[in-house]
């Protein structure tokens, strides 16, 4: 298989929840690949920062920061990236958010937050964006789902039924996008240490549990969604979609481990 597929070279990529964690590093592994990268978030600073570190490997980016919340900052985002680029072909979701709480405790105004981010918030890129996509005959969307769509986890159950709508939500948009050139996928992460989860996983029973379960004995590393992310962005996956790939050390796999 020639390298070339690959090669994400005049394409052009955004990435919600790309200035921090998981999505920055897979924003700057795209920028890599060829790709020029816009990566946005709530945070006008850190929008500005993670630009400069896309331009900095000599791609394009713009400085557009949005808020999965708000459908008039998706839009605007789609719109400005459009005007500076010409076209969208590549869209990864990855803003999201938890909470570690009782299921009988948690008040439906946390469980509305949790919910309204990690799954409305995809599916309100996915419509703006892959509407675009859609019309132009190509595209690759990525969703971030996660081991928790598959698993319970203990006090994360808003979390967790997010994440598992967002497989299903990327099942569903697959079906129907597949003759339109556009290609909807989801990775589900193990557990890699970010600001979003570090407090809950480092030197925890809850992270020695996770190690113990995880064949590889250890956490996953930012950097290793990277390769997942550039393949299903990349011609490689011109025949995948609908599906779900796992990258957690064989969480998911796992039964007895000694």
């Amino acid at each position: 298989m020639s390298l070339q597929l690959f090669d994400l070279s005049g394409r052009v990529a955004v990435v919600t929840g790309g200035t921090q964690g998981l999505g920055l590093e897979i924003a700057l592994g795209l920028a890599r690949a060829g790709a020029d990268v816009v990566p946005t978030a709530r945070s006008q600073e850190n929008v500005d920062e993670a630009a400069a570190a896309i331009e900095a490997l000599g791609r394009r980016s713009l400085r557009q920061r949005s808020d999965v919340l708000d459908r008039a900052s998706i839009v605007s985002l789609h719109e400005a990236v459009v005007a500076a680029f010409g076209k969208v072909d590549i869209l990864v979701n990855a803003a999201g958010i938890t909470h570690k709480l009782s299921t009988l405790e948690v008040d439906e105004a946390e469980w509305s937050r949790v919910i309204e981010t990690n799954l409305t918030g995809t599916l309100r890129c996915c419509q703006v964006f892959g509407a675009g996509m859609a019309a132009a005959g190509y595209g690759r969307i990525i969703n971030i789902a996660s081991i928790a769509s598959y698993r319970g986890f203990y006090r994360v159950a808003a979390y967790g039924a997010s994440k598992s709508a967002v497989v299903s939500l990327t099942q569903t948009l697959a079906v129907e996008l597949a003759e339109s050139g556009v290609n909807v996928n989801a990775i589900a992460p193990g557990v890699i240490p970010t600001p979003l989860n570090t407090a809950l996983v480092n030197g925890t029973p809850r992270g020695a549990e996770i190690l113990l379960r995880t064949p590889m004995h250890r956490f996953g590393k930012a950097q290793e969604l990277v390769g997942p992310s550039i393949f299903l962005a990349s011609e490689a996956s011109a025949f995948v979609t609908g599906a779900v790939l796992a990258v957690d050390g064989g969480f998911l796999a796992s039964g007895v481990n000694c």
